[in-house]
């Protein structure tokens, strides 16, 4: 520590917990979007000639967080045990993402002296 005062941080941390938040928030958003499609097939089940909704997942370019591009399936149908089984992965994925999210918050409040 040094005199006069607590120790100063120049940037690193802040930029750290930035960097952990957006990648949570990408990562979040993403889950969601896969909830999203699946919860949408399983609710049109029954709906004549529906077609699937489909999330693709992908790394973002020169960044760190993922991107998703949801599209229809190219034939019409059902596949309710993909979607069901799909939906327990984006739950866990949403769920452990916001317990990253949350310890950062804690970090960060604790690093910088607050409580929260």
């Amino acid at each position: 520590m040094r005199q006069g005062g607590p120790p100063r941080y120049h940037g690193s941390h802040t930029r750290t917990a930035m960097s952990t938040s957006s990648i949570s928030l990408s990562g979040m958003n993403a889950a969601q979007t896969s909830l999203g499609a699946t919860a949408h097939n399983i609710a049109n089940l029954n709906a004549p000639n529906f077609r699937r909704q489909q999330v693709q997942q992908a790394s973002e370019p020169g960044a760190a967080g993922v991107t998703t591009t949801p599209s229809r399936a190219a034939v019409p149908g059902d596949a309710p045990e993909t979607d069901v089984v799909a939906e327990v992965p984006a739950k866990n994925s949403f769920l452990a993402i916001l317990t990253v999210f949350r310890t950062q918050d804690k970090m960060m409040c604790s690093l910088l002296n607050i409580s929260g």
